[in-house]
């Protein structure tokens, strides 16, 4: 903002009108001119504002009405002082809002309870939408306390992100609900809320409480007890205690975004809070405790200690990432929660950052930064992953010692990247600054390939994309070479990779070597060594690999592919290698690597591609057993979960006769495990006609469980015919709320049996589509463009051109997505 004011404090007074969906609204701000001005500047937007009134603080003047100006465009307000103001000052602006329907700023959400409104109203003002609630200073750096009350009808309950400090009863039915000040912090961490919410405090720690709507208190009790658990692991692992009375975790029925980290009001989608025993699966279990964590790491990182401008993000939302698993993985060591980090966080983040139309972590030129369907694979998955690799190199105690120093040092402020480096190095006594700069601040990660000449071994990097590149980067790669020998002896040694190219030498006796053991690298291994391959390959057949490095050798191959460097033939031959696997990480992986594989592929290489998935399938299947065992891993339950699904979707006839029987038990009454419960639905779409669609549509409208309705909005998409599929879509469009409208549309995007149909379809139907929330919407796009759109390229580029024109937001999104088609239209061609 060009006026130069530090604020110090907001007061603000919030009226809603829930049966209007209107707001009243006073906001007092006291702060400081630091240099002389005749114009105050603040954010404001959809706000109409009735009265600026200014007083320099502390002055027994007669406060004056200032005249002032709107700029709907640049989201302005513009103050007009009579005289140069400097110093401390008290301004208050008197205005009004729309609650609106958007999820975003100050919104409504539906309920269904009885014998109250119909509607709550909380906020959601990440990255910018406090400015929609509020004029304000809408900037992370421009942090202030905050002093909220709210005027709400007596029967309802109105929460913020401190405990309250005095209710205060009006006349008509009305109370004045006053809440202490808040510590120092931005503007997107502010949260207020009213509606008919129940409180339950946990038992352990009172701090520790949740917010539900009525009768939902007892499936809270999981979420309650873990955020308790989590809240203890971050004040023990960071020394410093968590500094509010209260942590509330609000479950709030529309929701865009997974859940956002108000300081001490953190608000949830219901399907990642609520457990429902009966319902709820095990991968959920897990899903509800990683964001759980995931948020209240943020308590520190964000909240206490805050990025001066929004290219410094990651700062939040990878360290938020990394310990979200972390904190799990302390609690529930029995649910090989890094395997998930690998598979979910790290795979991903290497399938979006190997395309040319990337960024780097750290936004350069101080770009705005908002979470979007193109920037969150890098800010969240691989800064993540970044730091696993960080603390694999320094160790963890330096790796802790660095962030409690980084967290005292900025706490209550703001910080910048080099801050946190100079802290991990400052620890370490490693160059952790030049290592970090390095990898943040460019675009992309490295292939490095090795090619063995008796016992040196050359290492040579570059970047990776799947379409050509030559760029000339270096990244220093802490590079690990484990070297295997005929008597069965593993020597592992690690190097700081600085330059394009170096030598290593091998133990004369090794017979096979693997880089990146343990998989804590971000880059790609590729082997010169054809002979070497195979013996790898020979090692994951015997299971003399461990589970992580037998994900990497295939993970790392099926990139290999997309980019033209394998044949999709090598990569079968090498996935003969996992008959009879089992565990979690490797197969899951394999699985999706195959299944995109059959979306993509035409021809025989197709068929040899569902035949080696559908073996691999049921071998699994027959050694995990088809229906879920109370004392089996959560992993296993994950596993088996994804292999249905697949398997459905392409034909796999065991699995489908399997599902095929446990959804017509379903038809009749019968109560499906929560663990199968997917896999039941999409072979209930593929095979079970108009009657599956319409059961699908009942048991949709009768639910009262979000996490059903997200599986049931899924197994939408997977009906086979088209006709049916078509139905499906529309009854989605039509009658599914905003926050889940997406899901079926995504998932037909993955339906092999629709991808003639998709793409007219989308084009036809797009001016409903886009009426989603914009990052919902941007998921369709991201989703259609490089599946269903690979029908007629050309024709699919065409389009995307002029959306682009006419949705300029679009364009990240557009870009990824058209350079993802460039990708499978390679591929495609390359395997004729």
């Amino acid at each position: 903002m060009p006026t130069p004011v530090t604020p110090m404090e907001y007061q603000l007074t919030i009226e809603p009108d829930l049966e209007r969906f209107t707001f009243a609204g006073r906001m007092t701000l006291s702060a400081n001119a630091d240099e002389p001005t005749d114009t105050l500047v603040l954010h404001c937007a959809e706000l109409a504002i009735w009265h600026c009134r200014l007083q320099p603080d502390g002055s027994d003047e007669k406060p004056i009405e200032a005249p002032f100006t709107l700029d709907p465009a640049k989201t302005s307000l513009a103050i007009h002082l009579p005289d140069a103001l400097s110093g401390p000052f008290r301004l208050t602006i008197d205005y009004t809002g729309k609650i609106n329907d958007r999820m975003a700023g100050f919104y409504r959400s539906r309920i269904k309870t009885d014998n109250y409104p119909k509607y709550i109203a909380v906020t959601q003002f990440q990255e910018s939408d406090a400015r929609r609630a509020f004029p304000c200073l809408d900037h992370p750096a421009q942090k202030a306390v905050f002093t909220v009350e709210m005027v709400i009808d007596k029967h309802l309950t109105a929460i913020s992100n401190t405990d309250v400090h005095t209710i205060t009863e009006l006349e008509g039915g009305r109370q004045r609900v006053a809440f202490h000040p808040t510590p120092k912090m931005s503007t997107y961490l502010l949260f207020f809320g009213v509606g008919p919410f129940e409180i339950h405090e946990d038992t352990d720690d009172r701090r520790v409480r949740a917010v539900c709507l009525p009768g939902m208190g007892a499936q809270t009790a999981f979420g309650r007890e873990f955020g308790r658990k989590a809240l203890a692991y971050g004040e023990d692992y960071y020394a410093i205690d968590y500094p509010l009375s209260k942590l509330d975790l609000i479950a709030v029925p529309d929701f865009a975004f997974g859940a956002m980290e108000n300081w001490g009001a953190i608000t949830f989608r219901e399907n990642l809070l609520l457990n429902i025993p009966g319902v709820t699966s095990r991968e959920a279990l897990a899903r509800i405790c990683e964001v759980i964590a995931h948020e209240i790491a943020h308590q520190w990182f964000g909240n206490l200690v805050t990025p001066e401008d929004w290219k410094y993000l990651w700062l939040n939302e990878s360290f938020a990432t990394y310990f979200g698993y972390g904190m799990v993985d302390h609690h529930f060591p029995e649910w090989a929660i890094w395997d998930q980090f690998v598979r979910s966080q790290t795979e991903a983040a290497m399938a979006r950052d190997a395309l040319n139309e990337t960024f780097a972590i750290e936004m350069p030129g101080g770009a705005q930064v908002a979470i979007t369907t193109s920037t969150a694979p890098i800010i969240y998955s691989k800064g993540g992953s970044i730091l696993r690799q960080l603390e694999a190199w320094i160790g963890p105690d330096h790796f802790k010692a660095g962030l409690r120093r980084y967290l005292t040092d900025f706490a209550y402020g703001s910080a910048a990247s080099h801050h946190l480096w100079e802290s991990l190095s400052a620890a370490s006594g490693m160059p952790v600054a030049e290592l970090m700069r390095n990898w943040v601040t460019q675009p992309g990660f490295p292939v490095i390939t090795a090619q063995r000449n008796s016992n040196s071994l050359s290492l040579r990097q570059r970047r990776f994309t799947y379409l050509p590149n030559d760029a000339a980067q270096t990244w220093m790669v802490p590079v690990s070479i484990t070297a295997y020998s005929a008597k069965g002896g593993a020597d592992t040694q690690t190097i700081l990779l600085k330059k394009k190219q170096t030598d290593v030498t091998l133990p004369p006796d090794t017979t096979a070597y693997l880089v990146n053991p343990g998989q804590t690298g971000f880059y790609l291994a590729c082997y010169d060594d054809a002979e070497n391959l195979t013996r790898l390959g020979a090692m994951v057949a015997d299971q003399q690999l461990t589970p992580m490095d037998r994900w990497g050798l295939q993970n790392n191959l099926f990139a290999l592919v997309k980019a033209g460097l394998v044949t999709m033939a090598t990569f079968l031959d090498m996935a003969d290698n996992f008959r009879g696997e089992k565990a979690y990480l490797p197969l899951s992986s394999l699985d999706s690597h195959l299944f995109e594989a059959v979306l993509t592929l035409r021809g025989e290489i197709r068929t040899r591609t569902t035949q080696t998935a559908v073996t691999l399938m049921n071998e699994a299947i027959d050694a995990i057993g088809g229906l879920p065992s109370p004392d089996e891993s959560q992993s296993t339950a994950m596993l088996r979960d994804q292999l249905f699904v697949h398997g459905a979707l392409i034909g796999n006839t065991q699995a489908l006769n399997f599902l095929t029987d446990q959804f017509h038990a379903f038809l009749s009454g019968s109560t499906i495990a929560p663990d199968i419960f997917r896999g039941v639905m999409t072979a209930g779409a593929v095979t079970g006609g108009r009657a599956a669609l319409k059961a699908m549509m009942r048991r949709f409208e009768g639910s009262g469980v979000e996490h059903e309705r997200m599986t049931l909005a899924s197994a939408l998409g997977c009906f086979d015919p088209w006709p049916l599929l078509e139905e499906a879509l529309d009854y989605a469009l039509e009658k599914l709320p905003d926050r889940i409208r997406f899901i079926p549309l995504v998932a037909a995007a993955g339906n092999p049996a629709a991808m003639d149909h998709l793409w007219p379809w989308f084009v036809d139907n797009l001016p409903r589509i886009e009426r989603m929330h914009p990052l919902l919407f941007e998921r369709v796009v991201a989703a259609f463009v490089p599946g269903p759109g690979l029908q007629d390229p050309d024709r699919t580029r065409t389009f995307c051109d002029r959306l682009a024109h006419e949705q300029p937001r679009l364009k990240d999104v557009i870009a990824l997505s058209l350079e993802r088609l460039d990708v499978n239209a390679g591929f495609r061609q390359r395997e004729k």
